[in-house]
């Protein structure tokens, strides 16, 4: 199942395992994270737990960005990709896109390199995950 060289079926479960690594992540990550991020947790019925709409947000991105990312391997990998490629173009996309945009914006925003370094941390392996899932099924 496939359209202009994408397999929708990789990107989904791209997305799907990106969202999971996430999620694994920042639960492991959670304090450091929300000193980093000056975020002060508020007590109640969802306790740290994100909304509906900031997951449901997060998991249209990563289809957003698994399917660019898909695009992306095809064209570099020229209808022959591996899991290599995939890896590759996933590292490059995360050197070239997230990190610098992330250590630009943090720092106009006034956060400390600790918060770049522990979402860095979690975008790298997002753009890893979904590469090596994308590469492995084209």
């Amino acid at each position: 199942m496939s359209f202009a060289g994408v397999s929708w079926i990789a990107v989904v479960i791209a997305a799907v395992l990106a969202f999971i690594w996430g999620a694994a992540f920042y639960g492991v990550l959670s304090k450091p994270w929300m000193k980093a991020a000056r975020i002060t947790p508020t007590p109640g019925a969802n306790g740290m737990m994100p909304g509906p709409a900031l997951l449901v947000n997060s998991i249209v991105c990563e289809l957003i960005m698994a399917t660019v990312l898909a695009i992306f391997i095809g064209i570099v990998g020229a209808g022959a990709a591996t899991i290599g490629t995939g890896l590759t173009v996933g590292f490059y996309a995360w050197l070239g896109f997230m990190a610098t945009t992330m250590a630009v914006n943090h720092r106009y925003e006034g956060y400390g390199w600790d918060l770049t370094v522990i979402d860095g941390a979690h975008w790298l392996g997002v753009a890893l995950i979904m590469g090596a899932v994308i590469g492995w099924w084209s």
